[in-house]
């Protein structure tokens, strides 16, 4: 089966987080698009699905997976799968994505989203589960890039050529999530613009920015993807060079720990709008992946 691309979105969005529900449907702010974890709406009903719904009918909305676990060596939740694709069938989110980790081993789940060996035999299981998964739900996913604290040994690929080959392989699109750059390639010593240079950018569906933490040590500087401040000054320079070149990708504001007031994240949004904005002027338009 082809996976089936749906239309994308345009702009800038933002996470939707329950503190900004009734903000959000007063005031009907200039906002792209919305985006949500959809584990947080598995249950039938209830409040989270009253308000989603509202918002669904103002607004484009995208599913963010954080628990398929991609990237491990166990089967699919099928029960999963199956509330995922109940929850497509009901928003009709124009995009799906999901994470290149792995957080189950042998029925016990983690609270995290953890690195994986970029060999052969993983490769073959990522395809594997992305294909699941899309023959599941009947559409294609993006694959966002992951931050990582740790690097394998036993890896044969680097980490594009990985999710490119995931990508040709499944028909599958990415999620560039350029703070998980700036956060892999500041705790490995590796250059996060020549990394950019080389992420192929044409299947880039979407792309993410978020804050992340910084701990200064004896060891050197670590960063940690924890989604709980602004966008930081080095990766809103990442974004601006990587939309100048490939155009006006969708872009969404991820702010999961310590919400901040509706208009602090807004903020954040209409700073990558204007971004966007240049770019599509640069590039003649609003841009799509082929």
């Amino acid at each position: 089966m082809t996976p089936v691309r749906h239309h994308v979105v345009q702009g800038c969005g933002a996470g939707l987080k329950p503190a900004h529900y009734r903000e959000i449907l007063d005031s009907e702010p200039a906002v792209g698009w919305f985006e949500v974890h959809p584990e947080n709406y598995m249950g039938a009903g209830g409040p989270p699905h009253t308000y989603l719904g509202e918002i669904r009918a103002r607004y484009p909305l995208a599913l963010h997976g954080v628990g398929l676990s991609i990237g491990g060596p166990e089967p699919l939740d099928l029960a999963h799968l199956d509330r995922l694709k109940e929850l497509i069938l009901r928003y009709e989110p124009s995009m799906v994505s999901e994470h290149l980790a792995w957080s189950t081993h042998q029925g016990q789940f983690f609270n995290d989203l953890l690195a994986l060996p970029y060999t052969a035999e993983t490769l073959g299981l990522v395809v594997d589960h992305v294909d699941q998964l899309q023959e599941h739900i009947g559409r294609a996913i993006l694959l966002e890039n992951p931050a990582t604290y740790v690097r394998f040994a036993d890896s044969t690929f680097d980490e594009i050529d990985f999710l490119t080959e995931v990508a040709r392989r499944t028909g599958c699109y990415l999620l560039l999530d350029i703070n998980n750059v700036q956060v892999s390639c500041t705790n490995h010593g590796d250059d996060p613009e020549a990394y950019l240079d080389r992420f192929p950018t044409h299947l880039a569906g979407e792309i993410h920015l978020a804050g992340h933490a910084r701990a200064d040590g004896a060891e050197g500087t670590l960063l940690i993807d924890s989604h709980d401040r602004p966008v930081a000054p080095a990766v809103w320079q990442l974004y601006e060079r990587v939309v100048a070149a490939a155009g006006p990708v969708p872009t969404m504001i991820e702010w999961d720990n310590d919400i901040p007031q509706w208009p602090v994240l807004h903020g954040e949004v209409l700073r990558a709008q204007a971004i966007l904005n240049g770019a599509k002027d640069a590039h003649g338009g609003n841009r799509h992946v082929a």
